[in-house]
């Protein structure tokens, strides 16, 4: 099963794939620590480490025939983070959204039996209608069954509350993919006995909670490191708020990003890790502290073993633009199965 990544990041499409046999023959990414990563970890044959405008796909046709074509381009234009930048254009209109054009000219260029692509969930959202037209307009055209969901990847037993767009294009000679059922649910859910617990972040990385000295210069929640201290598990700066009937308000009802002084709650899964690492923006351990990369790793489905190129800032930027190896060790399974691959 030959495969084209696109877009490949740390690798953790790649990674979740190669468990049921999928061979990553090249791999095209244009972050320099990012392919390092890629290649010290052995993801593909071979990497390219350059802006995909500037390949050549009808030149790489020439040397490869792929199978299959993963991806997850980058995706401010459909972020909900993108509500909040006034000064930046959203969806088509953003000019980032040529890493989407680029994805379906390799698909057209190689006529891959079946493609897996990634996004946030906010690419359904009505702004961003034209995208999503343009996707199934596209993959239509290439003549593929798409099928795509909103997925919750705690739902299939990944530590954290990560909500992602998930599309599957097979080729239309060989059918329409169907989506495996969740494996796990929250158990507040009347139907939960059908399924097996969300994990926790405490079983995910309890055992992680060693002593290490902390960089001084880095304060857990910042110039709110106090507040920081007084916000439950599982909580965040709305705690602070007259809506949630505290004392003495501090915060205006949605006023910050959830993520402000956002706390990890044992019992429960991880929120989102996201891409940017910020000093009062979590999600912070329970024990009022930074999260280690070892720890991200564990909430993103990394092996401890997997190793991660340049400074903190990077390998956690790496880590939280990751799609979850496990997620997609289920998904490349249900792919492999309804192809009839061997």
């Amino acid at each position: 099963m030959k495969t084209l990544s696109l877009y490949s990041g740390a690798g953790g499409i790649d990674l979740g794939f190669k468990k049921n046999k999928f061979h990553t023959l090249l791999a095209i990414e244009n972050w320099d620590k990012a392919c390092e990563t890629l290649k010290i970890n052995k993801i593909a044959s071979k990497i390219i480490c350059d802006d995909i405008r500037n390949i050549d796909f009808k030149d790489l046709q020439k040397q490869y025939k792929f199978d299959f074509v993963v991806g997850g381009p980058p995706c401010p234009p459909f972020s909900k983070s993108r509500f909040y930048l006034k000064n930046k254009k959203r969806a088509m209109d953003d000019e980032d959204t040529h890493t989407l054009i680029n994805y379906f000219l390799a698909i057209k260029t190689f006529k891959p039996k079946a493609f897996f692509f990634e996004n946030v969930h906010g690419f359904i959202y009505k702004p961003h209608r034209a995208a999503l037209e343009y996707f199934e307009k596209e993959s239509k055209k290439l003549g593929y069954n798409i099928s795509h969901q909103i997925i919750n990847c705690a739902d299939y037993g990944v530590p954290q509350i990560r909500q992602r767009f998930i599309c599957i294009g097979f080729r239309k000679d060989l059918g329409k993919f169907t989506f495996p059922n969740p494996t796990h649910s929250n158990q507040d859910r009347d139907d939960n006995l059908f399924f097996a617990p969300w994990v926790t972040c405490k079983e995910a990385i309890g055992d992680l909670d060693y002593s290490l000295k902390e960089d001084k210069e880095k304060i857990p929640g910042s110039k709110d490191k106090e507040l920081l201290k007084l916000v439950p598990p599982g909580d965040n700066y709305l705690f602070f708020t007259k809506e949630r009937n505290h004392p003495k308000p501090k915060f205006k009802w949605r006023s910050r990003y959830w993520s402000f002084l956002l706390k990890l709650s044992p019992s429960k899964p991880s929120w989102t890790i996201q891409a940017s690492f910020s000093n009062n923006m979590g999600p912070f351990h329970w024990k009022n502290r930074f999260l280690r990369i070892s720890e991200i790793k564990r909430l993103q489905t990394f092996p401890d073993k997997y190793k991660l190129c340049g400074n903190f800032n990077d390998q956690w930027r790496q880590i939280g633009n990751a799609v979850p190896p496990l997620l997609c060790e289920k998904i490349s399974y249900e792919i492999k199965k309804q192809l009839k691959l061997k």
